[in-house]
């Protein structure tokens, strides 16, 4: 079975950091392009960070030179580091994949039903 199990969120002031992870299980990881998305209460989900299976990077402008998405393909694991967080931040976040991922519109308005996996999501609270 395919599995995206998120960790890492948690409560923290303002300026704080936190570290998401994401394992991904039972797909060929190692070529999906993977994504980070986020939906704070009583708003769309939003894309906020991808990297494909070459490393290519995508960010969101909001969060450009605060979080940084990485993946380590023999771990199969996700992650995305987050920096001078901010009130704005608060949301619950979401691992996804996708392949193939030939996308038609900038990262930032992608359609998350296009995404194949999702994981359950890991809440991230900035106060």
């Amino acid at each position: 079975d395919v599995q995206l199990v998120e960790s890492g969120g948690g409560s923290v002031p303002a300026g704080g950091s936190l570290k998401l992870s994401c394992e991904g299980s039972g797909f060929a990881f190692s070529v999906y392009f993977m994504a980070w998305f986020r939906q704070a209460p009583g708003k769309e989900r939003e894309a906020v960070a991808g990297v494909d299976f070459d490393g290519t990077r995508a960010y969101t402008d909001s969060v450009k030179g605060r979080f940084t998405i990485s993946r380590d393909v023999a771990d199969k694991t996700l992650y995305l580091q987050m920096d001078r967080l901010n009130a704005e931040d608060t949301a619950m976040y979401y691992c996804a994949a996708v392949h193939p991922y030939f996308p038609v519109v900038p990262f930032a308005t992608s359609d998350p039903a296009e995404y194949n996996y999702w994981g359950q999501g890991t809440q991230v609270t900035v106060s």
